[in-house]
């Protein structure tokens, strides 16, 4: 990929105001980064302002704490010229990472054009160039009969577009979703979600959701290792079967191939076979939540794809907007059952959306990117499982979704033999990648895992910067605490 320098132009009213040290035309490149000395973690008056503005309710500047100025391919530089590897990209948006030059060119293109930027869900010619890339990149059966329905553009809209639609199509009302899930924010995705500390302040949530634990052999919740997916798997079948159960059948069952925010976790895919085949024989929808993990960021187009199986409706955000917001479901034409109106929003015609979207799915179809982020994330995970720090529990994922749990050597084992997560020395472990300038994300129970989420345009030396880094945030804080 080549990219060409960007330089911020900032109105002369505004400059002033952004107080931006030294000068934005140095390149943004590996070079750049390597040349750079430990970076300062300090206040600034864009931090002030936005503690002082913002809701309490911001997350990322909080363990984060930049004012971001540019961003180039993995690159970001902040307004005090400290240059970042960007192992975040936005929570796995930026597939081909800071301006791309054939982003910015569509984006230009299509402003040029004349299209009307916002149409609802009337149809237009970039319109279906997306949904032509869209279909060609879904299982061959699939895309024979696929429907797609655009939803409000962020991926909890989506998310609850699938449930109506489960429940419209079954005529029932359960859900079954799993432990660690993460499926979004609003009032109907977080009763859907593991997590529980952003339902507890809020009381009552959407009824009728059955949990299961989701089978992981390292932390089996059955604490049986390897044999609790024959566990789950049982488990999910005498729920279905006996009158006892408490449980009434699902409309579905929805779940991420990769858990994202419980820490990289990838499903076992003899799981993933067994559970779509329950879910066929007892007559639930399936449907997988591809936010995070989809348009190539596991090593194949679809996450669900490394177990051979195909859900009823896939969901799909982040990525699939080439950075500006865009959700859709893809389900088959005969479980198309919605009323004309029954699902909708304002801006689900977003026409620039469509065609930076479009872009990502070019390169997916044309140059096999997800192969590149398979090899990539092959490399890398390769080199944090050489780690040697005893705070290293576990390194986990598919692909360029990767996650390191961090643990309390110090502390007892579990029945398992692993040590119990330690959420205060995964923080510390963040704090310190960022001053040697990588900006990491933490998740997994208490926040105990360090992940993983570069671009997927990321190359091998980049890669091996990466590693080397975190591997050196993870020694100093090796040396701190034990």
């Amino acid at each position: 990929m080549n990219y060409t320098n960007s330089e911020i132009v900032v109105p002369k009213h505004d400059q002033t105001m952004l107080s931006i040290k030294g000068s934005n035309k140095e390149p943004l490149n590996l070079n750049t980064f390597l040349e750079q000395p430990t970076r300062a973690l300090e206040s600034t008056i864009h931090l002030e302002n936005q503690e002082n503005r913002e809701s309490n309710a911001r997350s990322y500047p909080r363990r984060i704490p930049l004012a971001l100025t540019r961003g180039l391919g993995i690159y970001l530089q902040d307004t005090e010229q400290q240059v970042f590897i960007d192992g975040l990209a936005a929570a796995g948006t930026l597939a081909l990472g800071h301006s791309h030059p054939e982003i910015a060119e569509t984006i230009t293109q299509t402003l040029n054009s004349g299209v009307p930027l916002q149409t609802l869900d009337i149809t237009t010619p970039v319109k279906e160039e997306f949904i032509d890339s869209l279909f060609q990149l879904l299982p061959a059966d699939m895309a024979k009969q696929a429907r797609v329905q655009f939803c409000s553009p962020c991926g909890a809209d989506a998310v609850e577009a699938a449930i109506k639609l489960a429940k419209t199509v079954t005529g029932r009302n359960t859900i079954l979703a799993f432990s660690g899930a993460y499926h979004g924010m609003t009032q109907g995705t977080l009763s859907i979600m593991g997590n529980l500390g952003p339902k507890s302040a809020i009381g009552a949530i959407v009824p009728d959701v059955q949990f299961m634990p989701y089978p992981y052999a390292p932390r089996c919740p059955y604490g049986l290792g390897e044999d609790g997916v024959k566990a789950s798997l049982n488990q999910l079948e005498t729920m279905l079967t006996d009158p006892e159960s408490g449980v009434l059948k699902p409309a579905a069952i929805i779940l991420e191939a990769v858990q994202g925010e419980a820490g990289a976790i990838p499903a076992d895919n003899e799981w993933l076979k067994g559970l779509r085949r329950l879910t066929q024989k007892h007559g639930i929808l399936l449907i997988v939540d591809e936010v995070q993990a989809g348009m190539g960021r596991t090593g194949e187009i679809f996450a669900f794809e490394h177990a051979g199986i195909e859900p009823d409706i896939i969901v799909l955000s982040k990525a699939i907007g080439g950075g500006l917001p865009m959700a859709v479901i893809v389900y088959k034409s005969e479980i198309d059952l919605w009323k004309p109106g029954a699902h909708a929003g304002t801006f689900r015609g977003n026409q620039l959306a469509l065609a930076s979207g479009r872009v990502v799915m070019r390169h997916l179809l044309e140059e096999n990117l997800h192969l590149h982020a398979r090899d990539m994330g092959a490399r890398l995970k390769s080199h944090l499982a050489k780690i040697k720090s005893p705070l290293v529990g576990n390194v986990r994922g598919r692909g360029l979704m990767l996650g390191v749990e961090i643990v309390n050597p110090l502390a007892e084992k579990d029945g398992l033999g692993q040590y119990p997560v330690d959420g205060e020395r995964a923080r510390a472990i963040q704090q310190e990648a960022l001053k040697l300038g990588l900006i990491v994300e933490l998740g997994g129970r208490f926040g105990s895992t360090i992940r993983l989420l570069p671009p997927l345009i990321i190359k091998e030396e980049e890669v091996d910067t990466i590693a080397e880094r975190l591997a050196e945030a993870i020694d100093i804080v090796t040396l701190k605490t034990t």
